[in-house]
């Protein structure tokens, strides 16, 4: 089973970061308001961007590392920059994950 971290863009332009098996679906339920309560209310408005990895400890791991950056390194790594991140962040995405595009080559599996 592959685990994907995401990040999301809300309506009002903050960054939401999660897990999930299936981006698809979980982007929908994100959409419909059976997401998490931070999109509820601030409602998702597109994927920016998704690394897939084996593990769902990796992929909790990342998650947690990315949820702790400030502001402007979230929107620097949802725009496909990796480089100058916490070696919390960059060393997980090199040892573990892939990036699955976006920052808007799309893919997303």
């Amino acid at each position: 089973m592959m685990y994907y971290v995401y990040m999301l863009r809300c309506e009002d332009g903050s960054l939401y970061t999660g897990i999930t098996t299936d981006i698809a679906r979980r982007f929908e339920e994100h959409r419909n308001g059976k997401g998490a309560k931070y999109t509820r209310s601030r409602g998702a408005v597109r994927i920016e961007a998704a690394w897939s990895c084996k593990e769902k400890g990796d992929a909790l791991r990342l998650e947690s590392a990315i949820k702790k950056l400030p502001k402007g390194k979230k929107e620097k790594l949802a725009a496909g920059t990796e480089e100058n991140m916490p070696a919390s962040v960059s060393e997980l995405i090199e040892t573990f994950f892939h990036r699955v595009e976006d920052a808007f080559g799309r893919n997303l599996e």
